[in-house]
């Protein structure tokens, strides 16, 4: 499954993160609503998790502008305001479900499921969190990609960028894009780390890794 989470606490936004990634999915982080806003005009995701209290745009105001885009994604907002309310006033500008702060991170994982069961009609294939491109298959649930049939031993940092690379298809994806979703906003944005990794990526891909594709003063493009 591919989530975007738009959580600006950054203790709250790692431990949802760190979870979500051992249920085998794949996580994009925003720290604010514009940013989220931004994410989804380049990618696709199957279930968001958006905090109601954001800087600057608040998490309803971000839900009622990707409703107006006609995005449909399912969304989850988590809110510390336990308010009739506030859970009202957001279930009628487009979010899908309500999880109050603290929350029991079971419960979490049990309403993500839930709410992409919902979208998909309830198919049992649709969540094998597997990613198809010609020879290459990634089983994000089993953690294993396989070349032509042949299973490549892949770092945890390499399953992380191959997942946002395939989930990313046939789009631009900047080094900072990279970057922040797969070592975190902790890292230096100079450091070279992402253009080592895709190299090491590339070789491991074989024939295949031709399919990741420099993006002249921008990034990496898989497809």
């Amino acid at each position: 499954m591919n989530i975007l989470l738009i959580e600006d606490e950054a203790r709250v936004a790692d431990f949802i993160r760190r979870g979500l990634k051992a249920e085998g999915w794949v996580v994009e982080h925003a720290g604010d609503g514009e940013t989220g806003l931004e994410i989804m005009q380049d990618r696709t995701f199957d279930v968001i998790i958006l905090d109601l209290m954001l800087p600057g745009i608040s998490g309803q105001k971000v839900c009622q502008k990707m409703r107006a885009r006609s995005n449909t994604t399912p969304v989850l907002m988590l809110t510390a305001l336990d308010s009739t309310d506030e859970r009202v006033a957001g279930l009628r500008l487009g979010a899908d479900d309500y999880l109050p702060k603290p929350f029991d991170f079971d419960e979490l994982i049990a309403r993500v499921q839930a709410l992409h069961r919902r979208a998909t009609g309830y198919n049992s294939d649709a969540d094998d969190g597997k990613l198809q491109h010609r020879g290459l298959v990634y089983d994000s649930a089993a953690m294993v990609l396989t070349v032509d049939g042949v299973t490549v031993e892949l770092s945890a940092k390499e399953r992380d960028l191959i997942a946002i690379l395939m989930t990313s298809k046939n789009k631009a994806l900047s080094r900072e894009r990279i970057l922040n979703s797969v070592w975190g906003t902790h890292e230096d944005p100079m450091t070279n780390v992402v253009d080592v990794y895709i190299g090491r990526l590339r070789k491991k891909l074989g024939p295949y890794g031709q399919l990741i594709t420099t993006v002249r003063g921008a990034g990496y493009r898989f497809g």
